[in-house]
């Protein structure tokens, strides 16, 4: 069964939400995670797959942004 994941993610301008952008494409191209939404104004990535939470939690954090928190929410 799938889970979402809601991080908030310090991020200021489009380059930092690329990044994120970049390693979650490649994470769902290794069928690691299903889908994923970046929101840059809200500061919010959100990912649905059968990844636990830390294995997402370090995918996001290879990009050296600040993971501020994290929460399962399905």
């Amino acid at each position: 069964m799938a889970n979402t994941y809601e991080f908030d993610v310090q991020m200021t301008c489009n380059g930092c939400s690329g990044a994120v952008t970049r390693v979650l494409t490649k994470a769902k191209e290794q069928n690691v995670i299903s889908s994923f939404a970046v929101n840059l104004d809200k500061q919010e990535v959100r990912v649905t797959g059968d990844a636990e939470y830390e294995t997402v939690l370090a995918i996001i954090t290879k990009t050296g942004k600040t993971v501020r928190s994290g929460k399962t929410v399905g």
